[in-house]
């Protein structure tokens, strides 16, 4: 599943694919960690939100709130868990993604991309988190799937990978079709290669 993402190619571009206004120009970014923001495309056009969820009204057995942050989420128990009730759907765009294979100190980073070049849109849910101190914060986890044939050596889970033409399938359609979006991307259209020359410390 989705560890850390990049995306560097122009914003107006993801615009063009996906029929929306272009959004303020975008830094290239090689390496997006859990916590920060990321470009996020909702049914008005895209915006900005933070990448891991606190689902809002979840609580433990003792009745307290849970403060978990969830970076990735089950696409088989989304529509069912109480944690993601009035969740709202959104999507990702990418141009890639990495994951680490190997033991602790020895991992290798694994650079994965389309094997077309085209950007990777990732099937995800929000919503606005309420904090403590009253600051609305706008929130966003991807979904997994299993893997397919390409990624299945290097991790037992990966993102829901949407085609375009399905985004506004997956943003405004019910929820028996988006259901039938959940699924692994086809075998052999991706590109898997050791990732280099990559700031892992960059903020």
């Amino acid at each position: 599943m989705p560890g850390r993402l990049y995306l560097t190619r122009p914003v107006a571009e993801l615009a063009d694919i996906a029929g929306v206004d272009v959004p303020d120009a975008e830094p290239p970014r090689r390496n997006i960690k859990p916590g920060q923001e990321v470009l996020a495309l909702i049914e008005t056009g895209f915006c900005k939100m933070r990448w891991g969820m606190i689902p809002t009204g979840r609580r433990n057995a003792r009745g307290r709130p849970v403060m978990e942050t969830i970076v990735n989420a089950r696409s088989e128990t989304v529509f069912e868990k109480s944690a993601f009730e009035n969740m709202r759907r959104a999507v990702v765009p990418v141009d890639g993604w990495y994951e680490w294979t190997g033991q602790s100190r020895r991992k290798t980073a694994w650079d994965i991309r389309s094997a077309e070049g085209a950007p990777l849109w990732f099937a995800s849910i929000y919503d606005v988190w309420s904090t403590p101190g009253g600051i609305e914060v706008p929130q966003i986890a991807t979904l997994t799937c299993p893997p397919n044939a390409d990624l299945r050596n290097i991790h037992d889970r990966m993102g829901v990978i949407l085609e375009p033409k399905d985004l506004g399938l997956w943003l405004t359609g019910d929820a028996t079709a988006a259901r039938a979006l959940f699924r692994p991307w086809p075998d052999g259209r991706l590109t898997i290669s050791e990732a280099k020359d990559v700031d892992w410390a960059e903020p």
